[in-house]
């Protein structure tokens, strides 16, 4: 089911809102799914003007730089140390941007939204 977010009919204070016209496809969201780790799986959605949005469901590599040497290296995801959109995100090894992931090269915090970017990015923690 779809996530509505038009404006509602009713005003904070409980008064009517005149409707601008009836709900559209183009105001719908859609429902949080995390992304976990293990063997990448991606999923494609069709957006707004007929395109299509790559989004991931499940993680198990990432690309990585090295700010010393300025390399990217496609590495093997080991688990999420922490994450700061939510303590328990860890626990259950949901990736988020901002996430801190183990990789077989060391820490690495993401910086992509692999949910809507289809790819886990991230950067090298010395």
């Amino acid at each position: 089911m779809a996530v509505y977010q038009g404006k509602p009919k009713r005003k904070s204070t409980g008064g009517k809102r005149k409707t601008r016209g009836k709900k559209r496809l183009a105001l719908t969201g859609r429902l949080y799914v995390p992304i976990t780790t293990g063997e990448t799986k991606r999923v494609s959605d069709r957006v707004m003007g007929g395109n299509m949005k790559t989004g991931l469901r499940t993680a198990g590599d990432a690309n990585v730089l090295d700010p010393e040497t300025k390399k990217i290296k496609k590495v093997k995801i080991v688990s999420v140390l922490e994450n700061p959109a939510d303590r328990n995100f860890a626990r259950r090894n949901i990736i988020t941007k901002g996430a801190i992931i183990e990789t077989e090269i060391g820490k690495a915090k993401v910086t992509s939204r692999p949910g809507q970017d289809g790819v886990v990015n991230a950067v090298l923690i010395k």
